[in-house]
Order: C-alpha cells, then sequence, then structure tokens
C-alpha cells in the first residue's frame, strides 16, 4: 500500500478514519487543504479545527420491508464547518457508501460555499442502501426514519439538504414532509432541490451545467483559448455532463466525447447530443449508441482523446497517477468533486497542463440550493432570468476572487481557490471563537 499523505497524528484527530491510499477522494481533499493551509500560514489551533468536522453523526435506520420482515440500515451525516453559517450539503443513498467519501463531500461543501461566498458551511450524508434491490415504499421508510433520527440536528436553520446519488426530488419531498410534520409547520427551506410545486426554484435542475458554461468562458478568455469552435470532450453523461452536453451544443461548441459508466462515445466531428441523451434516456446507458464516425472507447481511451477542454463530470480521482500522462486536453475543468486526484494534478502541471478546481468550478448547484433557501424563507419565488443573471453573479465574482490570489500570489487556480476559502472560513471561526 502507498504511505497516507496525511500527518502521523491523522489517528488523534479522525479516530474513526483507517488508514487510506493517497488516491481517495479524502486524501485529494485534504491535499488541497492542506496546501492552502500552510501557504496561508494557518496557525496550528486553526489548522486542527479546520481539518476536523464539526460532528459526525451515525444513526440505525430499522425500516419495516414489504414481506414483513426487518431491515437495519447505517445513516449518517457529517457537519464540516459552521463558521460561515448554517450547514448545507447532500444526501445520497448508495450501496457503498463510505464515510470517509461523505466527510470529503461534506469539507469540499465548505470550501465551496466559502468560494462563491455563501452563508453556509458544508455537510453530507447517506443511507447505505441499495435502491435496486429495494421497493420505493421501502425507499421512503428508510429515508423518512433517517430524517426522523436526525430531528435535532438538521432543519432551515441547522442543516438543509441538496440532492445527489439515488435522491432526488422526491427524497427531497419526503424529507421536507417528514421535518414538517414533526414541527408542526411546513418547513420547505428544509431542504432543496424539491419539486418546484412545493417551493423549489426553477433552474435547479441544471444549475451546476450552467455554472460550468459560465467557467469555461471565462477560463478560455483567461488561457487564450479561442472560443469559437472548441472541442470539448465531457465524462459523464447524467444531470450534470448530459445537461452540459446539451447547453454547450446550444452555445456552438463542437462535443467530441460523452461517456457513462458503460461506454465513452467520440466522433472528431462532433456528436450528436440530442441523440445521445436520448438514446441514454431509453436505453438507461450509452452502450450500443451508433451514429456515422463515431467510435466506442473504455473510459482510459476516452480521457486520452486529444481535445481542446476535457471536463469530467464522474466520479471523484477518474484521473489518477496511472492515467495522467495519457491525458492530452490543454485545459481540465473540473465537474465532478475531486475528478483529479493530487498525484494526478501534480503530473499535469509537470505537463503544464491548466485545472480550474472543482470548488470553483461547479459551485452551480450550491448557488441554486442557496436561491432556493433564500426564496422559502422569503416566501416569494423569483422569475428564470433573474435566477439565471444571478447564477452567472456568484459564478464570476468567484472566479474574479480566485483570480485575483493566482496572481498576486503567483500560485495555481487550485491552490488560490483552497485559499481563498480557506482564509474566509478561518476568519469566520476566528471571529466568532471557540467556545469551551
Amino acid at each position: 500500500m502507498e504511505p497516507p499523505i496525511l500527518s502521523d497524528d491523522l489517528e488523534e484527530l479522525l479516530p474513526s478514519t483507517p488508514l487510506l491510499d493517497d488516491e481517495t477522494p479524502f486524501a485529494t481533499m485534504m491535499s488541497s487543504f492542506d496546501d492552502a493551509a500552510h501557504q496561508l500560514g494557518i496557525d496550528q489551533a486553526a489548522y486542527a479545527i479546520l481539518r476536523k468536522p464539526d460532528r459526525e453523526i451515525s444513526v440505525s435506520v430499522p425500516v419495516r420491508l414489504d414481506d414483513g420482515s426487518l431491515a437495519v440500515f447505517d445513516g449518517y451525516r457529517i457537519q464540516h464547518n459552521s463558521g460561515l453559517g448554517p450547514f448545507l450539503g447532500p444526501l445520497r443513498l448508495q450501496k457503498g457508501l463510505k464515510v470517509d467519501e461523505l466527510r470529503a463531500l461534506a469539507a469540499w461543501m465548505t470550501w465551496k460555499c466559502a468560494v462563491l461566498h455563501i452563508p453556509f458551511g458544508g455537510a453530507a450524508g447517506g443511507i447505505r442502501i441499495n435502491t435496486q434491490r429495494h421497493t420505493e415504499g421501502e425507499i421512503e421508510r428508510a429515508v423518512r426514519r433517517y430524517a426522523a433520527s436526525l430531528l435535532a440536528d438538521i432543519g432551515p436553520d441547522r442543516d438543509v439538504f441538496a440532492p445527489d446519488v439515488a435522491a432526488g426530488e422526491q427524497v427531497m419531498a419526503w424529507i421536507m414532509d417528514t421535518v414538517s410534520t414533526h414541527a408542526r409547520v411546513t418547513e420547505n427551506a428544509s431542504v432543496t432541490g424539491k419539486p418546484t410545486s412545493m417551493g423549489g426554484t426553477l433552474g435547479h435542475e441544471d444549475a451546476v451545467a450552467k455554472g460550468l458554461r459560465v467557467v469555461l468562458r471565462l477560463a478560455c478568455e483567461h488561457f487564450g483559448l479561442s472560443l469559437s469552435g472548441l472541442r470539448i470532450s465531457i465524462q459523464g453523461a447524467g444531470t450534470v455532463g448530459g445537461n452540459l452536453a446539451r447547453i454547450l451544443t446550444a452555445d456552438g461548441h463542437k462535443v467530441i466525447g460523452l461517456s457513462d459508466i458503460s461506454a465513452g462515445l467520440h466522433n472528431p466531428n462532433g456528436l450528436n447530443v440530442a441523440e445521445v441523451i436520448q438514446w441514454r434516456e431509453e436505453h438507461g446507458s450509452l452502450e450500443g449508441y451508433k451514429e456515422p464516425g463515431c467510435e466506442t472507447l473504455d473510459n482510459n481511451e476516452f480521457l486520452a482523446t486529444e481535445c481542446d477542454v476535457l471536463i469530467p463530470c464522474a466520479t471523484a480521482n477518474a484521473i489518477h497517477s496511472r492515467n495522467a500522462e495519457s491525458i492530452k486536453a490543454p485545459l481540465i475543468i473540473e465537474g465532478a468533486h475531486g475528478p483529479v486526484s493530487a498525484r494526478a494534478d501534480k503530473i499535469l502541471h509537470g505537463r503544464d497542463i491548466r485545472i480550474v478546481p472543482d470548488i470553483l468550478a461547479n459551485g452551480g448547484g450550491v448557488v441554486l440550493s442557496y436561491f432556493e433557501w433564500v426564496q422559502n424563507r422569503m416566501g416569494y419565488s423569483w422569475i428564470l432570468p433573474v435566477i439565471n443573471k444571478r447564477l452567472r453573479r456568484f459564478m464570476t465574482e468567484a472566479w474574479t476572487s480566485a483570480l485575483v490570489l493566482h496572481e498576486e500570489r503567483e500560485v495555481r487556480l487550485r491552490a488560490a481557490a483552497s485559499m481563498l476559502a480557506v482564509s474566509r472560513v478561518a476568519a469566520a471561526d476566528e471571529l466568532r471563537g471557540v467556545y469551551a
């Protein structure tokens, strides 16, 4: 096993965390944080507080199954840092749920909120359940029991849920109803990403993709890439990658690559994105799709294809030390959380490949969650043009702030974004002080 990148006091700070390989999502997140904290000169006390979650909650989720038997699932909620405000973060339903990945995700949410100047701290949670093996009724009972077990720690002023893996609008509606039933008042601001009929905001379905479009334009202008005739490859064809491919095609860009877990499609002349997405909706994957000039590749072959911009929107550490040398794109924009491992990041930097980091690039979803929370608290819904305009402003201001640090401190954009985030959270923690 490769030696862990974290310091020797990891066991004291995170006693439930096993020794980690240096290309896990948690290690990737911690590498960026450690680098930023070191460059900022964060003192030891602040460093110890920032690198450890404020609270880790573990609950048992007993569920009566349809056949009358009882199953008990594991549920978690990691609340990373509340220096800037209440917690905000995703819920995922996943059979292979890992607590270390939730820790990484919660921290990423903290840094992302800080970069985007959103008054929330980061959180993440989930239920370890195989949604493919359970009925909708069983999943609903699991979600409601999970939410009920966390009632003292969640809600509009404590911890707000957002959608993630296998937890979409319907799951958010169940959680909102559970919280509201116990509060005896409708608490629609307790979750985001819910149906618009229940107070969900317009535009939340493609918010991450729209934010990525803003960052793509800004990055190309900064790095001297012409916006005319860009050849773009997108790893991931789901909510983020699929919507991004559709939006960029409508903007006149050429999407030459699109992939999901089953297959990677590549057409140097540009894919027919509308047909690709329709095929995936009808068949559940990209496997079997054909069009003139299109070839099917495995994941490593797909990532190694030549393009102007590579946008990984699928999984953490998709680009790692074993495939980083094969990347041919001069610019990578991170659409997923931590798609470039810490070791791969160093390799790509050595090859002069520019990277726009996740906490800066894929923040559109966080911005829309904040917008939804604000609208719910106001009791007033915004129209879509207003939402889109405000989303562009938040993304542009975050980019500009990171760029200032990037140029003033002569550091890479990843370091600049991380330094911006860590400095803002550390400043808030210092002002609030330590209550003990």
